[in-house]
């Protein structure tokens, strides 16, 4: 009975413990010039938080945003164009990290499923209603009152 109980309250705690932490950024970014702000800026409005589902590097409270928007910047310092940025990380977290995803092979069904699943759409409709047309009339109703 006791391991039942114990069982029951680890299923309670466990939604608290895998919440994403929200960070609070004790040393905020300094940036040396207008141009460097307005190119991170850029940068990280252009990546993907690797933690929350849909919120790109600029938005996200994650503490992990925090550290990736940290790196971003010492990569940028270091003097790294923003495509070695995005190289380096895509390399570490995959195409995941990019919301433009690059054109090549492994990403060709995110780029064309949309229009195929489209296309399949239209096939279906156009031989739904190409059967319709050919299909028999209605036999004569018979009920009517003489």
């Amino acid at each position: 009975m006791r391991l039942w109980l114990l069982a029951l309250l680890l299923c309670l705690a466990w939604p608290q413990a895998v919440r994403a932490q929200v960070a609070v950024d004790a040393a905020p970014l300094q940036f040396d010039s207008a141009a460097e702000e307005r190119r991170f800026h850029r940068l990280v409005s252009e990546l993907r938080c690797v933690m929350c589902q849909n919120q790109s590097l600029a938005d996200s409270n994650a503490q992990i945003a925090h550290d990736l928007r940290r790196e971003v910047l010492t990569l940028m310092r270091r003097g790294l164009d923003d495509a070695e940025v995005k190289d380096h990380l895509v390399a570490r977290y995959g195409e995941f990290v990019l919301y433009r995803p690059r054109m090549q092979p492994a990403t060709w069904l995110l780029w064309f499923g949309p229009l195929l699943v489209l296309g399949a759409g239209g096939v279906v409709i156009a031989r739904i209603v190409a059967a319709r047309r050919r299909g028999p009339a209605l036999p004569p109703d018979d009920t009517q009152a003489w």
